[in-house]
């Protein structure tokens, strides 16, 4: 009699724990993390330096915008292959002067010393304030904030860069930040390579608003 009750506890103290685990594990196992936004028909143009552009600083962000949906151009102001800093090779797909920021929805000016190209360069000037004024999403990164500070886009505008651009940018009218990137409106600033992933999440965010 007593084996038979011993076992019959037995049995119940097992449901029980079954039944615990259930509740217990059943949510949490069930649970998935928020879904990142798609960017499917979203478009983005990239653009480089023919050499020096900052590797990092151009794949973190387009693998991760490519991977949420999003179809992502590479222009430069040369159709040669062109070489990073740390030796990525990459050959453009659109020249700089035939980029049309109509057709796109964000425009990125990637960093690296071969950015110093663009500082005066008329036609990046001309790109970059044709998608502020069309309201594109607008990026730049490490040196290439510069780019869009002489083009007079940071006036009064909150950015970042790599350090050796503060006075140039806060000379051009920007509210220096010392943020790894900063958002204002739909300008988006990072201050160089360890930034690139937080980069590309602030412009995967601004896309999909």
């Amino acid at each position: 009699m007593d084996e038979t009750l011993l076992a019959l506890c037995s049995l119940a103290a097992l449901a029980l724990g079954i039944v615990g685990c259930s509740q217990d594990g059943g949510g949490s196992a069930g649970a998935k993390p928020p879904a990142k936004p798609s960017l499917e028909g979203k478009r983005a143009v990239f653009i480089i330096a023919p050499r020096d552009f900052r590797d990092e600083e151009l794949r973190e962000p387009t693998a991760l915008l490519k991977a949420r949906g999003c179809t992502v151009t590479i222009a430069c102001s040369s159709l040669d292959e062109a070489t990073g800093m740390l030796g990525a090779k990459v050959k453009p797909e659109a020249l700089l002067k035939d980029v049309q920021a109509s057709d796109y929805d964000a425009v990125v000016f990637v960093g690296g010393v071969g950015a110093s190209d663009y500082f005066n360069d008329p036609t990046a000037h001309a790109v970059a304030r044709k998608a502020a004024s069309s309201g594109k999403v607008l990026g730049a990164i490490c040196i290439a904030p510069s780019i869009l500070a002489r083009a007079g886009l940071l006036q009064g505008k909150r950015a970042t860069a790599w350090n050796s651009q503060k006075d140039d940018l806060t000379a051009n009218g920007a509210k220096w930040s010392d943020e790894a990137v900063v958002r204002d409106g739909k300008l988006i600033t990072g201050n160089g390579p360890q930034a690139a992933p937080q980069f590309g999440e602030r412009l995967a965010q601004a896309l999909a608003e």
